[in-house]
């Protein structure tokens, strides 16, 4: 069981450990070019945490064991899909950068339930090389939508999971 809440500045440097083990997992399964070398900086979680995007999975031992950003309204870079099309124009939750430092199993399935309290459409992108993510979006329900750039201008796979 976990529990789900803001991460605190006081957290910064476990996720930052939380990364760098997510980093080490997608490079040993393939997966090496999604988050280059730093990625995620420092300064881009602290930002988030400032700004209330960001979430840690507590686990019964009362240390986070995963984290991820989640926010509701427009990303930019979900503006423009090719390859296929959202399923609809609803407003919806982003969930990005989900790590786990691999001892808690289903977290995934729990982000997710989390996030569509708040907002019911969920949409989320990932590496083509990320087959691990792949299969838990589509696993908890996300559809394939087409191919989106994020910001460095490199494609991702675009999900989108709607309102039950």
């Amino acid at each position: 069981m976990i529990t789900i809440r803001k991460a605190k500045l006081t957290d910064l440097d476990r996720m930052m450990e939380i990364y760098a083990r997510a980093k080490r997992f997608m490079d040993s399964t393939g997966n090496t070019t999604q988050w280059e070398i730093g990625y995620p900086t420092r300064k881009m979680i602290q930002d988030d945490i400032e700004n209330g995007y960001s979430f840690v999975c507590m686990g019964e031992d009362n240390i986070p064991h995963a984290a991820f950003k989640f926010f509701v309204g427009e990303d930019p870079t979900y503006r423009v899909i090719e390859q296929g099309s959202w399923k609809n124009d609803n407003t919806y939750g982003t969930i990005h950068r989900v790590a786990s430092d691999g001892t808690i199993k289903g977290v995934f399935s729990q982000i997710v339930s989390f996030c569509e309290v708040i907002c019911p459409e969920l949409r989320a992108d990932t590496h083509k090389d990320n087959n691990v993510m792949q299969h838990l979006f589509e696993k908890n329900g996300f559809e394939r939508c087409g191919v989106i750039y994020v910001e460095n201008g490199t494609p991702r796979f675009a999900y989108q999971r709607c309102a039950r």
